[in-house]
């Protein structure tokens, strides 16, 4: 009897020591998921783009808190997974295009009659998305994150440059969503007319993985 009592409480002590066997938890898959949080990993190589997210816009504000400047309401981004290593760590990626269609944009600083072109320059940039959420943006060694932003006024047209070192940014997956806000670029040339900071604020969403079958959404684990 005793060794039965023994051996019974040895499990009983096993049991409360060992886990129990569950669902495979974000540490067995990858930083990047399609199909839900620890789905199917995406692959080094796979290319991602994101639209804006319906009813939303990319805003260039003169301030952070103002509503004085360039509003678009259509833009997307590539990128291509570079690494994608086993959760929790950091993904990286290779932004390979940031588009503005200048039809969308429009501009409320005053002597400013529209939008002609908004291109970002210096491309491509890395992008390391971390388990949690956190994202950022770097520019290749020696260079800046550019936006070249063509105004057309009533004295003609005017050429906005504005530089960041970088840009940081929030991956969530309630709608597997990038977000961007009242990042600080400076003007770097241009005329009066070009403020002399710009805040850029912006919400992609759906990311997708675009190679695989139906372009499924992204999750970050």
């Amino acid at each position: 009897m005793r060794t039965r009592t023994s051996l019974a409480l040895a499990a009983a002590v096993t049991a409360l020591v060992l886990p129990a066997a569950g669902p495979a938890s974000a540490a067995d898959g990858t930083v990047l998921t399609t199909g839900g949080a620890g789905g199917t990993a995406v692959a080094a190589g796979d290319v991602l783009n994101a639209s804006l997210a319906t009813g939303t816009k990319a805003t260039l504000y003169s301030s952070a808190t103002g509503t004085s400047g360039v509003s678009c309401s259509a833009s997307a981004f590539v990128a291509r997974v570079v690494d994608n290593p086993a959760a929790p760590g950091t993904a990286t990626e290779s932004v390979t295009s940031h588009t503005f269609d200048a039809a969308s944009c429009t501009s409320n600083v005053t002597g400013v009659l529209g939008v002609t072109r908004i291109t970002v320059d210096n491309l491509p940039y890395a992008a390391a998305v971390a388990s949690g959420g956190n994202l950022t943006i770097t520019p290749a060694a020696g260079s800046t994150v550019q936006t070249t932003v063509v105004l057309r006024t009533l004295l003609g047209s005017i050429t906005c440059v504005y530089r960041a070192p970088g840009l940081t940014g929030t991956a969530d997956n309630a709608d597997n969503s990038i977000s961007f806000s009242n990042q600080q670029f400076t003007k770097f040339s241009g005329s009066s007319l070009c403020f002399n900071n710009g805040y850029f604020t912006a919400k992609y969403a759906p990311v997708t993985d675009t190679n695989q079958a139906g372009a499924p959404a992204v999750f970050v684990n």
